[in-house]
């Protein structure tokens, strides 16, 4: 994993340090960075996303807290030896409940029609 595999859009509303916690959660959970893998330093993160390093202290303490990360001397943070095994598919649908919720609050309020908002998150979901 590389400082760039982390996506952070300045516009959201969240605050930057739970974003980059709950992304790491998703690439935990899919099995996309593996039990062991290093992560970029705070350092890396922080420069390549023109953002402050303390945000970033922030979100590995966190993830660091919820046993997702494990700090090794001499390799800095590491993907948790508690998670070894991929979710299921619920488990991980289920890190998606929250954000689903607030797209469907918002498509009702917007009075969209929800073919039209689906047909669009296909698009994006085959983006990369």
């Amino acid at each position: 994993m590389d400082a760039s595999s982390l996506t952070i859009h300045p516009a959201s509303a969240e605050p930057i340090y739970r974003r980059i916690v709950e992304q790491l959660r998703r690439m935990i959970a899919s099995g996309q960075i593996a039990t062991g893998e290093p992560l970029p330093s705070v350092r890396e993160v922080a420069g390549f996303h023109a953002i402050n390093p303390m945000t970033v202290s922030r979100a590995y303490g966190i993830a660091e807290a919820e046993g997702l990360l494990e700090r090794q001397r001499g390799k800095g943070m590491v993907v948790g030896a508690t998670r070894k095994t991929v979710q299921s598919e619920s488990q991980r649908m289920a890190l998606l409940e929250s954000s689903m919720q607030a797209l469907a609050r918002q498509t009702r309020e917007l009075e969209l029609p929800a073919t039209s908002v689906l047909r669009r998150l296909g698009k994006l979901l085959g983006e990369r």
